[in-house]
C-alpha cells in the first residue's frame, strides 16, 4: 500500500517539482498540495496523509506553526520542513513544532529518500 503525502509550498514550481520527484516512486503518493498554513490544515484533516513536506515560508502561518498544529490533528504524521533556511532551524524548533525532519531546498535530490526514510520507519 502506497504511503500518502501533502506537499504545502506557495511557489506552483517547486511543488510542480516535487510532484516530479515523486511522480514514478512505487512507495509514495502525493494525495495533495496547498499553497498556505490555514489550507495545509485543511488538507492533512481531510486527506490523512502520513507525510507531510512542508515550506517554511508558507502565507497566514509559517511552518513552524503549520507543523505544529498539523502534528496536534494527526499525531504521528511525519513532517518534512523543506526550506532554504534549513541550517537556521534550531533542533529545539524540531521538538516544539512536530516536525520529524528538515531537509535543505539546496539539495532537492535528497527529499525522495528522506521521505521514504520517514515513511518506513514509521
Amino acid at each position: 500500500m502506497k504511503k500518502r503525502v501533502l506537499i504545502v509550498d506557495d511557489h506552483p514550481q517547486m511543488v510542480d517539482s516535487i510532484c516530479k520527484s515523486f511522480s514514478e516512486h512505487e512507495f509514495l503518493e502525493i494525495c495533495g498540495r496547498a499553497s498556505s498554513g490555514h489550507e495545509a490544515l485543511e488538507k492533512a484533516d481531510e486527506l490523512k496523509p502520513d507525510l507531510v513536506i512542508l515550506d517554511l515560508a508558507i502565507p497566514d502561518l509559517n511552518g513552524l506553526k503549520t507543523a505544529k498544529a498539523i502534528s496536534e490533528i494527526l499525531p504521528g504524521v511525519r513532517i518534512i520542513l523543506f526550506t532554504v533556511y534549513a541550517q537556521n532551524i534550531k533542533d529545539s524548533h524540531m521538538d516544539i513544532s512536530g516536525i520529524t525532519r528538515i531537509v535543505s531546498k539546496n539539495e532537492p535530490n535528497t527529499l525522495v529518500a528522506h521521505a521514504e526514510d520517514l515513511v518506513r520507519a514509521a
